[in-house]
């Protein structure tokens, strides 16, 4: 996951240091020593992240401002990378509904812009799993200043039942319980299709870091060391719950609005008129923060001859399961539509070429390695597809443009023998060199 972050602090030898530990994980690192210059750099770079370097002492009062977090010096080598790459995860989920609200609000069918910062925080419901009764006590009587409703909780078991029955805003759990392991709850809570999106605040203390990283890596969003301060979990709780109820809002508007207008009814895909003002609206969003994106169109190979054989009953079960493996094969935040017939297009933003030719390449095996379940007499039908493909650089393009870069590449794709990838530059990849890359990354 690339990242541009933009590293803060008055003392040279700290923003050396981080720029160091960041560069080693491939993030693109930018400097600033002072406010002033990190406010030019802003504006002219546009960074992912911004990360200061600030006294414990001055954490609230930068969180209470808004901020999603600081690093405290002195930082924490365990937990550093962790933190970014989950900052990182929620940028680019919020970025996202960002853009699908921009695009539709295009359509004239969403409210006006909305803002992080003018969500309410009080009257939110939270989750708190502790079983060390004074710890519960306070944390309860501290958020009673925001009329908040605490459902206290000493065991996962309970935490569960009752997240299984009632919606809550956040979720606080103890990485210190006496007679289970915190974090696998975490782990539970994160995976679990009703609690996934609720945001998760650990509990733990200075010897946990460890646990406290892996507990970002697998999606929790925030922490707080013991001994807790009560100024700080409350502008951290804040933060979450004003996070996820802007989140809610974006996603209720989005879904709502635009469901019945820009979706493809057979495969439940966005349709085209979707896909160009969303297209347009990343075009531009690349060309103001100098990134690339990639546009993959994608053709079912011989998809006549399947309606010929099988009839247009069995050609719509091929459509709807060649959608699902798209869209199962993807980011949540790539885009992939149906732009009519039997062709489709995805969208990757914020990507590498090598990351973008193994994506492709992955979405062909997909369709092809797996034949589809379907009604017709055989049971199953062996389907391939012919994939093209162009990397976008940041630059003034036309969403016509870059469709046709990229169906340039799959014309060539269909006169190579079709069940394959080509992308502009690059021509014809070779599946094996791939099919080992993504087997190597995931061992």
């Amino acid at each position: 996951m690339s990242a541009r972050v933009l590293v803060v602090d008055d003392i040279l030898p700290n923003v050396k240091l981080l720029e160091a530990k960041l560069s080693s994980e491939y993030y693109d690192v930018l400097t600033a020593s002072s406010g002033e210059e990190a406010l030019v750099k802003i504006q002219n770079d546009s960074p992912d992240i911004i990360t200061a370097l600030t006294d414990s002492a001055d954490k609230v009062r930068g969180l209470q401002a808004g901020a999603d977090d600081f690093l405290s010096k002195p930082v924490n080598d365990t937990a550093l990378m962790a933190r970014v790459r989950s900052l990182v995860r929620l940028k680019m989920t919020v970025d996202e509904w960002r853009v699908r609200e921009n695009t539709a609000s295009q359509f004239g069918v969403t409210e006006e812009k909305a803002s992080v910062m003018n969500e309410p925080v009080e009257g939110a419901s939270i989750l708190l799993v502790e079983d060390q009764d004074f710890e519960s006590d306070k944390i309860i009587a501290t958020f009673r200043q925001d009329n908040d409703s605490v459902q206290s909780v000493k065991t996962g078991m309970q935490a569960m039942e009752y997240a299984a029955s009632q919606d809550f805003d956040l979720m606080i759990v103890s990485l210190n319980l006496r007679a289970e392991d915190g974090l696998r709850l975490c782990s539970h809570l994160r995976s679990n299709e009703r609690t996934r999106s609720v945001p998760i605040l650990m509990l733990a203390t200075e010897d946990d870091m460890g646990r406290v990283a892996h507990g970002l890596e697998i999606g929790v969003h925030d922490y707080i060391l013991r001994p807790i301060d009560r100024n700080e979990i409350l502008a951290r709780a804040r933060t979450q719950i004003r996070r996820k109820r802007f989140q809610d809002r974006l996603r209720a508007n989005y879904e709502v609005s635009l469901s019945m207008a820009l979706t493809d009814s057979l495969t439940g895909l966005y349709n085209r008129r979707y896909m160009e003002v969303h297209l347009q609206k990343l075009l531009q969003k690349n060309e103001l923060q100098n990134k690339n994106l990639c546009v993959l169109l994608l053709d079912i190979d011989h998809f006549k001859s399947i309606n010929d054989s099988h009839g247009h009953a069995i050609g719509d079960e091929v459509l709807k399961t060649f959608a699902f493996r798209l869209k199962d094969s993807l980011r949540s935040f790539d885009l992939v539509t149906r732009l009519g017939g039997e062709e489709f297009v995805a969208i990757l933003p914020d990507i590498t070429v090598d990351l973008a030719h193994l994506v492709a390449e992955r979405l062909r095996r997909s369709i092809a390695e797996k034949p589809f379940k379907c009604g017709a007499k055989v049971g199953a039908l062996t389907v391939t597809t012919s994939i093209g493909g162009a990397i976008i650089e940041a630059g003034n393009h036309s969403v016509q443009s870059v469709l046709d870069r990229a169906d340039k590449a799959l014309y060539e794709a269909k006169n190579s023998g079709r069940h394959c990838t080509v992308f502009e530059g690059d021509g014809k990849l070779d599946p094996n060199k791939f099919h080992y890359e993504e087997r190597q990354m995931i061992e």
